[in-house]
């Protein structure tokens, strides 16, 4: 190491890097270093041995860091890997804690190992919840600087305007609010006019983009093209209220032309798409988490669904949000691991988005441009810089879902694609955040595969009570799992999750094991609102699913009539089959009388975010 001294910096070379040493000082006993090293900033404090060799004690720590930094690796790995191999030898193996006469019922160590994860999922969520309770009480300057992007495509004239409306309550001072309009065709333009209707004329700023940031538009020269950048940036950095419609490109494609603009002028980013209402005080609490902690880099709030009496399925897709926010979210947020901050409902550093912004959009997978999967990649990278990313349930919006059931099977599929895709990236960042965050990869990963392997093997052992005691099975699960979701909810509706269960089982499974097969394709599975496509691709493994299981029925029926019955079993398999049906014919009827008839009444109205919040 050489260093050079002057008045107020100094420099340091390395045959090694080459840091460049920006700034010492020394302050009560203590020496602070600014270095840039490999492109990075960083901050070293040590006593006041830095000036005089303190190159090589920052050598020394350094190095130090490297060696955690590979233990850290090496720990989370075989804990991985040990958890994985424990859990398929629970499995496989088999062992049973006791077994009733006849074998009809038993609990075993594979069972036990599920119940006990739903337990700590269950508490590590309350005690997420009572830390949300507690920063009520925190005070917060609102002096930091945000901008709010919203994604459109295709949207929905109505829902694009409650979006608005919404965000024109938004109670965080000084909010810029951007919306980028994927296509510039003269069909598009009506979400401008909406944009302008509800903005305000007079402060409303719109351009009509040829182009895009990565795509030129026809007849586009070298200048026309490089005074439209401009004139969107000049737009972005100077207007309060920008609509901009540009070239199609995809939502990545759009939510890059807003960050892009929007550049280092703002602290704080929160991203929102069209088809979503927002609670007023929905920023509000979402900074208050960003500055309660520097080192939390991005944070979602509480999606709810607005249009959840139109359909059974989108009833579902509702009690499943809860589910999937306040409990599985919850508990990751605990551990400052959420996996993935919401489209609807985002927020995050901008100073973090502008490190990983060329990446993020840039991301390629197995030689293909990556098209779907946003906002979970873009959560990933925060992941991947060593931040943590939070879960407020106080921050809420609501959204819409898919109504019938096979564009909602085409949404899920291309979930799906993403989160196994988005999985094998975040492997490589485990080492950098808590065990859990390994822990749940594992188990919510290789758990589909599990119940698969479970459901074939009942359905072809040749036993008619081993079928019904794994539909008996199932729903007895997701009854615990919602009566625990209702008391904590403190709504009765919560409930009506345990009929979830058969939609994941009958859909789900099937369109998990397809997104893994076409994972690297992205031709379909979108569409926007205004026109929506019908696609029936998505019926294709669900058909082969069906068919797998019908033909175990079969078997097992054919197989199981060629013996006699003896009497304990038939007294078990009319019990069993009592028990299945009852619980179907009282969970429909309180279905018909309390959600049917309620959602008639209120699917009329006009939703209002704040007295639904």
């Amino acid at each position: 190491w050489t260093v050079r001294d002057d008045s107020s910096s100094a420099a340091a070379q390395c045959s090694v890097g080459h840091p460049l040493v920006l700034h010492q000082w020394t302050q009560d006993a203590v020496s602070w270093t600014v270095l840039l090293v490999d492109g990075s900033l960083c901050v070293f404090v040590s006593p006041r041995v830095v000036v005089n060799g303190g190159c090589s004690v920052l050598a020394f720590q350094m190095r130090c860091d490297k060696v955690i930094t590979y233990l850290r690796i090496i720990g989370t790995t075989l804990f991985g890997v040990s958890l994985l191999v424990g859990i398929s030898t629970a499995y496989i193996m088999g062992y049973q804690f006791f077994t009733t006469t006849g074998n009809y019922m038993s609990f075993g160590l594979y069972g036990a190992i599920l119940v006990i994860h739903l337990i700590i999922q269950s508490l590590f969520a309350l005690l997420e919840h009572r830390n949300m309770r507690r920063s009520l009480e925190t005070p917060i300057k609102l002096n930091k600087s945000l901008a709010l992007c919203i994604a459109a495509y295709q949207e929905d004239p109505n829902y694009l305007r409650k979006c608005l409306i919404s965000v024109k309550r938004l109670t965080y001072p000084g909010i810029k609010v951007i919306m980028v309009i994927d296509g510039n065709n003269e069909d598009d333009g009506y979400m401008m006019d909406i944009f302008r209707d509800i903005m305000g004329r007079d402060i409303a700023a719109t351009y009509v983009w040829k182009s895009n940031y990565h795509q030129r538009g026809p007849e586009e020269t070298d200048e026309s093209y490089a005074e439209s950048l401009q004139q969107v940036s000049r737009l972005v950095l100077n207007k309060k209220c920008v609509c901009i419609m540009q070239k199609w490109g995809g939502k990545r494609e759009v939510m890059y032309t807003a960050f892009k603009a929007l550049g280092k002028s703002v602290d704080y980013v929160q991203v929102c798409d069209s088809d979503t209402m927002l609670d007023p005080a929905s920023s509000v609490e979402m900074v208050k988490v960003l500055e309660e902690d520097p080192m939390v880099g991005g944070v979602g709030g509480d999606v709810q669904i607005l249009n959840k009496y139109e359909s059974w399925i989108s009833f579902l897709s509702s009690v499943r949000y809860w589910m999937a926010f306040n409990i599985e979210r919850a508990c990751q947020s605990y551990f400052g691991c959420v996996q993935c901050i919401s489209g609807p409902l985002g927020m995050y550093r901008n100073s973090l988005l502008h490190e990983f912004l060329e990446d993020w959009y840039n991301q390629t997978f197995m030689g293909s441009h990556c098209s779907f999967g946003d906002d979970r990649h873009l959560t990933n990278r925060v992941l991947s810089l060593g931040y943590a990313t939070k879960y407020t349930a106080r921050s809420k919006c609501l959204t819409e879902t898919p109504i019938t059931y096979l564009r909602w099977l085409n949404q899920q599929t291309r979930w799906s694609k993403s989160y196994f895709r988005e999985w094998l990236y975040n492997s490589m960042w485990f080492h950098k955040h808590h065990l859990w965050m390994t822990y749940e990869a594992v188990i919510t990963g290789f758990f589909p595969f599990f119940l698969i392997a479970t459901a074939i093997q009942l359905f072809y052992q040749g036993r008619i009570w081993n079928i019904l005691l794994f539909l008996l099975i199932v729903q007895a699960v997701a009854l615990i799992k919602s009566s625990f979701a209702s008391c904590l909810r403190g709504n009765i509706v919560m409930v009506f999750m345990s009929f979830y269960s058969v939609l994941y089982m009958s859909s789900l499974l099937p369109a998990k094991m397809f997104a893994i097969a076409t994972i690297n394709k992205s031709g379909w599975g979108t569409s926007g609102r205004k026109t929506i496509v019908v696609n029936f691709i998505g019926l294709i493994p669900i058909s082969v699913w069906f068919t797998i299981l019908f033909v175990g029925i079969l078997y097992t029926v054919v197989h199981d009539t060629r013996k006699s019955f003896p009497d304990s079993e038939k007294i078990v398999l009319i019990i069993g089959a009592i028990v299945y049906a009852s619980y179907w014919v009282v969970l429909l009827t309180l279905y018909m009388v309390l959600i049917a008839k309620c959602g008639k009444r209120k699917k009329e109205q006009q939703y209002d975010m704040v007295l639904d919040v």
